[in-house]
């Protein structure tokens, strides 16, 4: 006859909520994280309150390898503001990725050229095949070469001041606030699309 079946089950019932928290904590920081899409800076790609899921795979691989993660030009991706201060609810921001180091971007007469070594005439990188389709025309007017182990980004929703991004006084975003890009839009159920 056990003395303390009453103790032993509690022990087993901590280990347990111990381990699934280990476990979130594991996946959350190392596989996929989930976030709500804030604001209109996306459309028609991405809408307020959708639920998104971000892969963290990529990045934690070329962690591993001592690596910064390089994201594909046209994904959508999730990174830290790096003018995040507490308290300001955009800590984390989706955009789609423009441009690279070394590589000068021009946004001019309503459109986006991008020029580097194999394009020096220049090309739109709005027309490579990416989930979704960035609006037209493009506000503002930018001339600058993207610095070293930093991106370029750009909202989908380029008109007027819709979208806070590269363009428009956020800057470029270095590498290692990259959290990972976009693999799947959850919520709505209806809208449910893998990127």
């Amino acid at each position: 006859m056990e003395r303390h079946p009453g103790l032993r089950d509690a022990l087993h019932f901590l280990l347990f909520v111990g381990l699934v928290f280990v476990g979130v904590i594991i996946i959350n920081s190392f596989i996929f994280r989930s976030f709500n899409v804030v604001g209109r800076s996306m459309e028609t790609t991405l809408n307020n309150g959708d639920r998104l899921i971000v892969n963290r795979l990529p990045v934690t691989i070329s962690n591993l390898k001592n690596q910064s993660y390089k994201p594909n030009r046209g994904d959508i991706i999730v990174f830290k503001n790096p003018q995040f201060v507490q308290g300001n609810r955009d800590e984390y921001i989706v955009k789609r990725v423009i441009a690279f180091a070394g590589e000068r971007v021009v946004v001019k007469d309503g459109k986006i050229t991008v020029y580097n070594n194999e394009h020096p005439e220049g090309f739109n990188p709005d027309t490579l095949p990416t989930g979704g389709t960035p609006g037209s025309p493009t506000s503002g007017e930018k001339d600058e070469i993207v610095a070293d182990n930093t991106i370029f980004v750009s909202g989908d929703h380029r008109q007027g001041n819709y979208s806070y991004d590269s363009r428009s006084g956020l800057g470029t975003i270095p590498l290692y606030d990259i959290v990972g890009p976009v693999s799947m839009r959850l919520w709505p159920i209806t809208q449910v699309k893998t990127f």
